[in-house]
């Protein structure tokens, strides 16, 4: 049962993935997110872009998809090289019907934020089992914060938070860190206004980041057994 949900859930990726090319316009410059969904749609794009002798650059939200872009031939440029970009394709850990949008299982959360805001149409890509009916239903929210006094930052963060972890690297021997030298927090939060909370943690010092992503992204391509469902927001 395991290997049929599977072999579901990476064909409803392969779905998703293949309907966010439609959005894919000639000349423009293409953000790459950072996942399993979105590796797809890098390797899909590099195909599209052959098949149909476009000129689209590619700027990457980590090392991992920009290694994955020049892999599959890419014309890659680097995020210091641009003001804005056209399209920015990237999953999500969790989404709402909101389009409330949280990110961050990875680490390059800032990078992941400056290439949302900064394009034209933010386009968030996922199957089904990313939907909840409340961020943090599944995931804990991660705070990127800077090593300088961390212990301060991370107990005022306790404060407005039910529970609250640095999180470790994979073999657990030490603090994970992003690619800007920071740590990361994975904190619980029982709340009753997601966009005051994100305020109240935005305003915190030594907070550098956060995984909330909030009245950026207008579309979601979610798919669900075989079937595309689009989610729209005004979130304001």
């Amino acid at each position: 049962m395991n290997e049929q949900n599977n072999r579901i859930n990476m064909n409803d990726k392969e779905l998703v993935a293949h309907a966010a090319l439609d959005y894919v316009k000639n000349n423009s410059v293409v953000g790459l997110g950072t996942g399993s969904t979105a590796n797809i749609f890098i390797e899909s794009l590099a195909k599209k872009i052959s098949s149909e002798s476009l000129n689209i650059q590619v700027v990457a939200s980590s090392t991992a998809s920009h290694e994955k872009a020049n892999a599959v031939g890419l014309n890659y440029i680097s995020m210091d090289n641009i003001t804005e970009i056209d399209l920015y394709i990237d999953g999500a850990d969790e989404i709402t019907e909101n389009l409330e949008v949280l990110k961050g299982r990875g680490y390059d959360l800032i990078r992941e934020k400056i290439l949302a805001r900064a394009s034209k149409n933010f386009i968030v890509i996922s199957d089904q089992s990313k939907m909840v009916s409340k961020i943090g239903e599944k995931y804990p929210i991660p705070i990127e914060i800077t090593p300088i006094a961390w212990k301060i930052t991370k107990n005022i963060i306790e404060k407005l938070a039910t529970g609250c972890e640095v999180r470790e690297n994979l073999t657990k021997n030490a603090f994970a860190i992003t690619s800007y030298g920071n740590y990361v927090l994975d904190c619980d939060f029982n709340y009753t206004n997601l966009k005051e909370l994100e305020m109240e943690i935005a305003g915190i010092p030594g907070v550098f980041e956060h995984g909330l992503f909030l009245g950026i992204s207008k579309l979601a391509l979610i798919a669900d057994n075989g079937q595309i469902k689009k989610i729209t927001s005004e979130y304001t």
